[in-house]
C-alpha cells in the first residue's frame, strides 16, 4: 500500500500541471462542441428571419362543405339487395301482435257465422263494440293516402346556386368571386395572412359575412396551391403566392343570400365549370364528394 503512494509524493510540479493541462484541453473541446451549438442556433435563427422575409404572399382558404340532408337515390344493384334483403326477413320473421290480432279477428268471425255459436263464449266482448284490426288498417291508410311528402327534387332550388336548399341529396361547396391580380375568378374563399396570425385563423376570416358558421376539421391545411405572378409583375419582394387549404363543415347556414351575392353552392361534379384548370387539380385530391 506505501509504494503507490510512494510514487505519487515522488512527481515533480510540472508532472502535475502537464496532467492539469491535459484535462483543460478536454474542457477546451467540451467548450467548442457548446460553441457549435450556439453556431447552429444562430443559423436556425438567420433562416428563420429569411422565411419570414419570403418573397411568396401567404393566404389562407377554406373549403367550405355542406353535407346532404336527405338520402341519396339507390343504385339499381341497391335496390335489388334492398329487395332481397327484405324478402329474407320477411320469410324469416315472426307475426308481429297486428297479425296475431288479424288471425284472432278472422277466427271470431267465422264462429259468429257458424250455426251452433253461442255468445257466452266471447265472455264480456259480446255486448261491446269491438275495433277490428281491419278497420285500423283501413283508417292508417286512408291517413297515408292524404300524407303528402316533401319532394325531394325542387326544380326552382336547384337552378338558383346561391341557394343552400339546392341538391339536398348530394355535398355542396362554397365558391366566391374574388379578384385575384386585377381579373374577377370564382375561388374557394380565401384572404391574405397578416402578420401574427396562425394560417387557421387567417382561413376563419375568409369566410364571407352571410352569416355562416363553420367547424373547422383541425389546424393543419389539407393542401397548398402555388403559383408565380407574370416576369412583368414579379418583384424581389414578391414572386408569388402560396394558397394554404383548410377544411370545414357548414354547422348553420343563417339567413338565406342575396341572389346578387358574390357566392354560389356547387358539387364537386360542377366545380370544373368554375375554377382554373391548374386550381381545379388541386383542389381535387382533397375534396370529398360524399
Amino acid at each position: 500500500m506505501a509504494a503507490p503512494c510512494r510514487r505519487m509524493a515522488s512527481r515533480s510540479l510540472l508532472q502535475f500541471l502537464s496532467c492539469f493541462s491535459r484535462t483543460a484541453v478536454g474542457n477546451v473541446g467540451f467548450r467548442q462542441f457548446s460553441s457549435t451549438s450556439v453556431c447552429r442556433a444562430t443559423l436556425m435563427t438567420r433562416s428563420v428571419t429569411e422565411r419570414a422575409r419570403s418573397p411568396w404572399t401567404l393566404m389562407a382558404a377554406v373549403c367550405l362543405q355542406r353535407f346532404p340532408v336527405i338520402s341519396a337515390d339507390c343504385t339499381p344493384i341497391e335496390q335489388q339487395f334492398r329487395q332481397m334483403m327484405h324478402q329474407m326477413e320477411l320469410e324469416k320473421s315472426l307475426l308481429s301482435d297486428h297479425e296475431l290480432r288479424l288471425l284472432e279477428d278472422a277466427e271470431r268471425m267465422s264462429r259468429k257465422q257458424a250455426d251452433d255459436y253461442d255468445s257466452d263464449e266471447d265472455g264480456d266482448l259480446g255486448d261491446q263494440e269491438i275495433v277490428l284490426a281491419q278497420d285500423l288498417e283501413d283508417s292508417w291508410e286512408q291517413k297515408l293516402k292524404n300524407f303528402q311528402p316533401t319532394p325531394r327534387v325542387t326544380a326552382d332550388a336547384d337552378k338558383d346556386l346561391t341557394s343552400l336548399e339546392r341538391c339536398l341529396a348530394d355535398s355542396l361547396f362554397l365558391l366566391a368571386e374574388q379578384q385575384v391580380d386585377g381579373a374577377k375568378l370564382w375561388l374557394l374563399p380565401q384572404t391574405r395572412w397578416q402578420d401574427g396570425e396562425t394560417l387557421r385563423q387567417t382561413a376563419e376570416r375568409a369566410l364571407p359575412a352571410a352569416g355562416l358558421k363553420a367547424t373547422f376539421l383541425g389546424n393543419a391545411p389539407c393542401g397548398v396551391y402555388k403559383y408565380k405572378l407574370p416576369k412583368a409583375a414579379r418583384t424581389e419582394s414578391t414572386v408569388g403566392t402560396k394558397v394554404f387549404f383548410f377544411k370545414a363543415v357548414l354547422s348553420d347556414s343563417g339567413p338565406p343570400a342575396a341572389p346578387n351575392a358574390p357566392l354560389l353552392w356547387a358539387k364537386k361534379s360542377e366545380l370544373q365549370r368554375y375554377l382554373k384548370p391548374a386550381y381545379m387539380m388541386t383542389v381535387d385530391r382533397f375534396i370529398l364528394g360524399l
